[in-house]
């Protein structure tokens, strides 16, 4: 489901922050609350009685919206979700109505609680940016290797046991692209006891993944 959302959050062309978002909406909180939930019948609706894959993929597209109508000035249309919803999802055919029933449900399985100022990447985007004003070689480090080593983490399913520590989780993934991306002339680190204390842990687990 991860690979599907940020299948989705590509093909819909949403920003980072968006995609992050729904990832953590999703895959770190929704879907752990569905799995407490299960055989109680908390909530009774056919998308969650019997769970299918289609229907997860719906959830997914529906993390996605609440996510840019977080962030966006303009958010995603219940429209363009659909369409898209109809090209990707095979097994099962959604109309409107059901994108705006998930999202009630996907809310209330949330408790309604959609904030976001915690995430992992949030503090990632701070300290990449705090890492460049305090050395030139921060300049050195690609954004977008950041956000690889996110992805890789969601897809093998380990963002969920780690997303209680966003804060050394984000230094861990900067440190970790830092050491596999910048050219070794360059490397030093500038800030290496400052990371090495709050996620050295971290930064083994992520490199021996």
């Amino acid at each position: 489901m991860t690979e599907f959302l940020i299948l989705s959050a590509q093909g819909l062309g949403v920003d980072p922050v968006v995609k992050y978002t729904a990832l953590s909406l999703f895959a770190d909180r929704f879907c752990a609350s569905l799995a407490r939930s299960e055989g109680s019948n908390a909530i009774q609706h056919w998308l969650l009685q019997p769970i299918r894959e289609s229907n997860l993929q719906l959830f997914s597209l529906v993390s996605i919206w609440i996510s840019s109508k977080i962030h966006l000035s303009r958010p995603l249309s219940v429209k363009t979700l659909k369409t898209w919803g109809d090209r990707i999802i095979t097994e099962q055919h959604f109309t409107t109505r059901d994108f705006f029933e998930g999202e009630v449900i996907f809310l209330q399985m949330l408790n309604f609680e959609i904030g976001s100022a915690s995430d992992a990447f949030m503090f990632l985007e701070q300290l990449h940016i705090q890492f460049k004003e305090v050395a030139a070689v921060g300049k050195l480090l690609s954004f977008q290797a950041c956000t690889d080593v996110m992805d890789l983490l969601y897809e093998k399913e380990e963002m969920t046991r780690l997303y209680r520590s966003p804060r050394p989780l984000a230094a861990s993934i900067l440190v970790c692209s830092y050491l596999m991306t910048v050219p070794k002339q360059s490397l030093e680190f500038p800030i290496l006891a400052w990371g090495t204390i709050s996620c050295s842990s971290y930064c083994l687990f992520i490199f021996s993944m």
